[in-house]
């Protein structure tokens, strides 16, 4: 088989990707200046490249594998000459039209508006399907300083992503229409996915992706409990599937495992104490595998 050519997006999808990458056993090394990471997978081929054009390469079947925001591959129009593997929940926002706090929306729809966005296919898609009598004006980044209430203002209506809707509010925005959500996702090329064996390592990059990220939601917990307890503790406690049980030295009692979630660690120590566990340690999962 070729190598699987994977596009790495450069900016915060980098960093998170490349995170992932490694907690698969997967290390990627860019030196400086170049775009052509290396690897300690002889089967898998990188290149790093600007997020925005990541769809438009694997339309293209310029490559076999990307990492993208979702709003690109929308706003890049290729939605449907691409494959989504999986969605990492990485990087999640939301592309959102935005006025300043002081206009009223309504009003402000009445007569011809100017939008600042970077994103131009989403926002004509939008004004059609609103039929705003508006024109749009790129922007490449800081887009929020294109659109105040003044008259001389650049544009009226502002089109970005957001994800704790911090910077609109200080910049004096609020958010009027929501045009989709977004997050960082895995992308496949077609080409790439009618070929058997290229589909098949993505998917078994898929499966591993999924174990990490299912492990980092959870930890391991581990216990001793005496054999008069050990049945009250058993009910007592949830597990993924059926917790671990092993007999201690000298028969006196029980090691017991459980994988739960970090989320019920506050509430479920107090209660394993309860139950009668002690020695409870608590550990990080690397990955899950059902």
């Amino acid at each position: 088989m070729d190598k699987l050519k994977i596009l790495l997006a450069k900016g915060r999808i980098y960093e998170s990707v490349y995170e992932l990458l490694s907690d698969v056993g997967i290390s990627i090394y860019l030196p400086d200046r170049t775009y052509f990471p290396t690897t300690n997978q002889k089967d898998l081929a990188f290149q790093v490249v600007k997020p925005q054009i990541t769809s438009m390469l694997l339309a293209n079947n310029k490559a076999d594998v990307g990492f993208s925001g979702k709003d690109w591959v929308y706003e890049n129009g290729v939605e449907d000459q691409v494959e989504e593997i999986m969605d990492l929940g990485f990087d999640g926002v939301r592309i959102v039209a935005a006025v300043p706090e002081t206009v009223d929306y309504e009003e402000l729809l009445k007569k011809p508006v100017t939008i600042a966005t970077e994103y131009q296919g989403l926002s004509k898609k939008w004004v059609d399907e609103k039929k705003v009598n508006g024109t749009i004006f790129r922007t490449w980044g800081t887009s929020e300083g294109f659109v105040q209430d003044t008259p001389d203002s650049i544009a009226q209506i502002l089109i970005d992503n957001t994800s704790t809707g911090s910077s609109l509010k200080a910049n004096r925005l609020k958010i009027v229409d929501t045009l989709m959500t977004s997050s960082t996702r895995m992308y496949a090329s077609k080409e790439a996915m009618a070929n058997p064996e290229k589909r098949q390592k993505i998917m078994e990059l898929k499966m591993l992706f999924e174990a990490v990220l299912d492990a980092r939601d959870k930890v391991m917990l581990e216990m001793n409990v005496a054999n008069e307890k050990f049945d009250a503790l058993v009910k007592g406690i949830p597990a993924m599937r059926s917790p671990t049980v092993s007999p201690l030295f000298g028969n006196n009692g029980y090691a017991v495992k459980i994988a739960v979630t970090k989320s019920e660690v506050p509430v479920l120590l107090p209660k394993l104490k309860e139950l009668g566990a002690t020695d409870i340690l608590e550990y990080q999962l690397r990955k899950v595998m059902p």
